[in-house]
């Protein structure tokens, strides 16, 4: 099967299968799924999703945040990991939102990995996720269900490699969607540890299994 039948059939079958696919964080407007996206980071969005809806209502635009200490955000986000970095980079970026963007979340990655917090796959997620842009976050699941489908080779060996060959082998427009399909396939299916083949719709293609 040619690198293109593949993407083909992978998709096909994502779109039979997850028609529709979306970022489990909660929130309920730009701002929001920056902060959450941010706490995401080397943490699980069950936990994002029990910390912030507190944290959103004493806290809900960028106004609000930028006048908090990240002392005081650190007891709304205490149990979260690198809480105390994260309480940092929340005000930083709620302070930089105000000071420069008049409180609006940018839509530029260039703009985005400016803010406290903000590097390439978040700004990659909001993109995405809000602007609808053909921008693909690599995150650990990505990376690990990209190669063992085998839809990237063994020589992209970091997330901007793995990003740059999925970019360029999926359609734009399906690139936002496609995003979510790979994660949430590895969080569900394509686990880390004991991966749930017997469940996987992909098996028969599958580069670790099937091929």
């Amino acid at each position: 099967m040619t690198k293109k039948e593949l993407y083909a059939q992978v998709i096909a079958r994502f779109q039979e299968a997850m028609p529709v696919a979306e970022t489990e964080l909660h929130y309920e407007n730009p701002f929001q799924l920056l902060v959450a996206t941010i706490l995401s980071a080397q943490c699980t969005d069950r936990r994002i999703n029990q910390v912030t809806p507190r944290l959103f209502e004493d806290y809900p635009t960028p106004e609000a945040m930028a006048l908090a200490t990240p002392e005081v955000l650190f007891e709304y986000i205490r149990s979260v990991s690198y809480p105390n970095n994260k309480a940092r980079h929340l005000v930083g970026m709620a302070q930089m939102l105000m000071r420069e963007y008049g409180g609006e979340v940018p839509s530029t990655g260039e703009e985005l990995e400016r803010l406290p917090g903000v590097g390439r796959k978040t700004a990659n997620v909001i993109q995405a996720v809000i602007f609808q842009k053909a921008r693909m976050a690599v995150d650990t699941h990505v990376f690990r269900v990209s190669h063992r489908i085998g839809l990237v080779s063994q020589k992209c060996t970091t997330p901007l490699s793995v990003e740059r060959e999925l970019v360029r082998h999926i359609p734009d427009d399906i690139i936002p969607t496609a995003h979510h399909w790979l994660i949430l396939h590895g969080r569900y299916v394509c686990q880390a540890r004991r991966p749930r083949c017997e469940n996987c719709f992909l098996l028969d293609v599958c580069r670790r299994v099937g091929v």
